[in-house]
Parts: structure tokens; sequence; C-alpha cells
């Protein structure tokens, strides 16, 4: 039962507005005096049926326009009459029904009420059972969508996904069970449960490939794809992503969908150090959203477009990029801001501007679990190259003195300054004892295996040069 508390009764929708009895009174067509009783005590769905029996009349209209502007706890009130009537005219009330089912999941995400989001699923139920099953399907992901609208929501995603595959299990509704499933296992993903997601995605695999349903299974091979990309497993990451590309070719793709790929394909070739390719598919990803129109979401296939100039430093192709017809509209965004500050201190290899930046645009670049590693790679360059330029003067230095020019730590320099070494990037070695750095002079390059390797391709012609001569001789 939905019961509501309501200390204020004469809460307004503005300065001028109908109070909350007015708005009922309206809705029920009931006296004020008797709407009044009402909200003095408790609202709920049994008291407002005693003010209106029949709530299967009510429209999106009165529901936008009237209930919007009750107090949250009297609308969710009203809009669990409107779910709980019964189905008379099936094309004029499912309308109704649906608006006030996602305007409830909307208002129970956002304040984070998953008890009430799971009894309002239950709720939902019976009316299910009077519709189709494609329009269930709708309303089952668009509820899910509500709530995904909401940051933060994750856990709550999860524990509607959940509920409703149990549902869909008692109901063998297989269809909208498995888009359930890849839409929880996607969440897993978001959440880092990557066993948790892997595990249960190669069940659904093997369920989807005996049904042969080709879009389904493109989608959970590209999920696959992420999932093994985030555990840094490339081949298989890989070898996924070319599975789901191949049933795209044998199907009509989704624009959106084909974008998802673009973008994945792009992200692989650039974990793979092949940023000319991977800055192909990212573009055609860019161009693909503006098609789309998704001008929000386009922001990230141009950051990853940036990302990968700025690694292979064709700085000037930033400006460039930034400043073409298709991305001039996103000048200013937080975004480009990001990439244009992160490609200045590259150019320009200042180390504490790149940290600073990496910093201010904390949610636009390290949050970005496909930015991420290849700034903290970039970062490792930077500080080499900045490290090779102090220490090129010196046959010994102090660590500390080092540290001191760089402005960093005293372990964070060490610590570099020996794998530096062990990468054979500089000759030297670290004396500890005496915190100091000794290099060594370029040893002198020794030339004996070149000219031996001459000294036998030299032979080999002469050798071939014998018996074509020999073969003359013996004709």
């Amino acid at each position: 039962m939905m019961q509501v508390d309501s200390a204020a009764p004469e809460t307004r929708s503005g300065p001028c507005g109908p109070t909350a009895g007015d708005v009922l009174a309206k809705v029920t067509g009931r006296p004020r005096a008797d709407v009044e009783a009402v909200l003095a005590a408790q609202v709920t769905e049994e008291s407002l049926r005693q003010l209106r029996p029949d709530w299967s009349s009510v429209t999106v209209a009165q529901l936008e326009a009237d209930v919007a502007t009750l107090p949250p706890d009297v609308a969710a009130a009203v809009f669990f009459c409107v779910i709980s009537a019964p189905l008379s005219d099936v094309n004029g009330q499912l309308e109704a029904k649906e608006h006030s089912i996602y305007q409830l999941a909307e208002m129970y995400s956002k304040t984070g009420r998953g008890t009430e989001l799971i009894g309002l699923l239950q709720k939902t139920i019976p009316v299910f059972a009077s519709i189709s099953k494609a329009k269930t399907a709708k309303i089952v992901r668009t509820m899910l969508d509500k709530v995904a609208g909401v940051q933060g929501s994750e856990h709550l995603q999860i524990m509607l996904c959940k509920e409703c595959i149990a549902w869909t299990n008692e109901t063998k509704r297989t269809y909208l069970r498995q888009r359930l499933q890849l839409s929880l296992y996607s969440l897993y993903l978001a959440t880092k449960d990557y066993h948790a997601a892997l595990t249960g995605l190669q069940s659904l695999l093997k369920e989807v490939k005996r049904l042969d349903d080709k879009p389904l299974l493109m989608e959970i091979q590209l999920l696959e794809s992420r999932i093994h990309r985030a555990l840094r497993n490339i081949p298989k990451a890989k070898a996924a992503l070319t599975s789901a590309r191949t049933n795209a070719n044998a199907i009509y793709c989704p624009p959106k969908l084909q974008i998802e790929l673009d973008i994945q394909t792009g992200t692989i070739n650039a974990d793979e150090r092949d940023y000319n390719t991977a800055f192909s598919y990212f573009f055609e990803a860019f161009e693909g959203y503006l098609s789309v129109n998704e001008r929000e979401k386009a922001t990230f296939p141009l950051k990853y477009m940036l990302l990968c100039k700025v690694m292979t430093a064709s700085l000037e192709d930033v400006h460039g990029i930034i400043n073409s017809k298709s991305a001039q509209a996103f000048l200013g965004h937080p975004v480009v801001n990001a990439m244009q500050t992160i490609a200045k201190a590259r150019a320009e290899r200042k180390l504490h501007d790149f940290t600073a930046a990496r910093a201010t645009f904390k949610r636009e670049l390290d949050d970005d679990p496909i930015v991420c590693p290849h700034l903290d790679e970039l970062y490792k360059r930077l500080l080499e190259q900045n490290l090779c330029r102090i220490i090129e003067p010196f046959s010994c230095v102090e660590i500390a003195h080092v540290a001191h020019l760089i402005n960093l730590p005293l372990e964070v320099v060490e610590k570099r300054l020996s794998q530096m070494i062990l990468d054979k990037k500089i000759e030297g070695i670290l004396d500890q004892g005496a915190g100091t750095l000794i290099l060594f002079d370029d040893p002198p390059t020794d030339k004996t295996y070149p000219i031996a390797l001459e000294a036998m391709q030299s032979l080999g012609h002469i050798v071939d040069s014998l018996y074509e001569k020999s073969t003359k001789l013996m004709s």
C-alpha cells in the first residue's frame, strides 16, 4: 500500500499557482472540502480511490499538467492509482500507465529508493499480462533507461535488472530475458565486477549461438571485447571484436551500434600503438554521431581523435581538427579544452603543466578508461625526456639534485632512473650508498658483426656468379 505523509498540503507550483488541494479537487472532480480532509490525514491509494473510484480515464495531458505540480509523495500516490486501475480501453489508457511508470521510476531512482523501485516493478507486472510482449519489453527497457539517467545509480540498476530477469524466467519471456541479461553484464562491467560479467556472458553467448540471433550475438561479442580489454587481454578482445564485426557485415547494423563497433575497434588499435588506424575509426564514429544528431556523445570520439594526434606528436593536427568545420561547434567544451591543454604541455615538454591538466580535467581525462592508460604512458615519456635533458651534462650527479631540478619526490625520480637503466635508455648505475647516479660514456660501436655480415653477403654473390658460369660451361 502506498502511504504518504502530507505535511505540506498547501505546496504551490509557483508564486501564484494552485495548491495541492486545488489540483486534487480538479483531478478527482470532488469538492475542495473532501480533498482537504484526505490531505489532512494520510494520502493513500485507498483514500484517493474513495475520492475517485475510476482512475482509468485519466489522460497523459492531465498527468503532465496537473499531477506534475503536486508534492512528490502525493503525485506518487496518484501515479499508483493510475497504474493499478483496470485496463478497459487499451489504446487510451496504456499511455497514461506508461507515463506513470516512467515518472515513478525516475522519481525513485533520483532519491536512491531501491526498495520502492522493486515494489513499482511488482506493481506493474499485472499490467504486462494485458499487453503485448513487445510493448512489455519497451516499458521495461525504458524504465531501466530512466534509472540509468541518474548518475551513480548502477547498483539500483543491477537490483532492478535481477528482479526483471527473475520475472522473465517465471513467465518464460526468453527474448526480454536475454536482453536484460546483456544489460546486467554491461552494468557489471561499469562497476568493475569483471568476473561476474565474463562468467554470465559466456553462458548467454552459448545460448544465443544456438538460436542464431545475429543482432544480439553481435552486441554480446562487442561487450565481451570490452570486458577483455578492461582486463588488458588484448588478443581476446581483438578476437571477440572481429567476430562482432563479421556478424555486423552479415546483417543490417543500426547506426548507433556501428558507431560503438568503430569506437571499440579504434580503442583496440590505440592499445596496439597503431594510432593512425585508430584515428580513422574514431573519425568515422565522430561523423556517425553527428549524422544521428547525438552531439554530446560525439565529444567522446572527438577526444579520442585528439588523443591519437597527441600520442604521435602531431600537435599541429590537433589545432587543425579543433578548427575544422565539423568540430567548431565544440569549441570551449571541457573535452576540447582538456586535450588542448594536454597538447600544449606535450609540445613544451612541461611535466607539471601536464600533471596540472590531468588534475583540472580529471573527469574528462583520468576518469575515462580509454584515455587514462595512454596518458600514463605519455607521462612516463615526458618524465624520461626531462630526466635525460637534466642529466645530460653530468658524468656523476646526486639523485637528490636531479629530484630538486625536476621538482618531483626523490623516490619517484630514483625509481624512474633505475627503470631507464634496466631498459638500456641510459648507460650508468645508481650508487645508493652515496645517493648518486654515475653515467658512463656511450660504449664504442662494435663493427665486427656488420663487417662479417657484409663479407658473407659478398661471398654469396660470388658463389651465385660462379654457379651461373659453371652452368653455361656445362651447357
